[in-house]
């Protein structure tokens, strides 16, 4: 089963964006109160498996470096998905020429440590704030 990873030319927040990341336990997302129809900043991708969205991610430029964010569907964790985004996440970074793509986790966030280990293992190192870690995608 093939992965597919498509771009939002202009983002929106919808029902599959509501069902995964809208539905995600407190703590984990900061994101704003959107309603579905509602424009949302960035660049958004989602993530297909046989028609059907298993996960998202979204990148955000600043100042050289992205912010990121990646959702899967719960039905879909340990299957692959969230290393086909981060992977997909990074070569989307790199082609706008991105130096580093940073992801926030929240002390709030109920599975903290083992996200942090997860992102680790994906090559990314905590930053100076302890909040955020971060993954070299340009050279310089």
């Amino acid at each position: 089963m093939a992965l597919d990873w498509i771009h939002e030319p202009t983002p929106t927040w919808d029902s599959g964006k509501e069902g995964i990341i809208g539905a995600a336990a407190d703590g984990i997302f900061r994101l704003d109160n959107y309603k579905v129809g509602d424009v949302i900043p960035g660049d958004w991708w989602h993530v297909d498996r046989d028609g059907q969205t298993v996960g998202y991610g979204w990148m955000d430029e600043n100042f050289g470096d992205a912010q990121i964010l990646l959702a899967v569907d719960p039905a879909a964790r340990g299957q692959g998905v969230g290393g086909f985004i981060v992977d997909h996440l990074a070569k989307e970074a790199a082609a706008q020429g991105v130096n580093y793509m940073y992801n926030v986790v929240s002390p709030q966030h109920p599975r903290r440590e083992a996200v942090t280990r997860w992102l680790g293992k994906h090559g990314f190192e905590r930053s100076h704030d302890d909040e955020s870690l971060r993954r070299r995608v340009g050279g310089r």
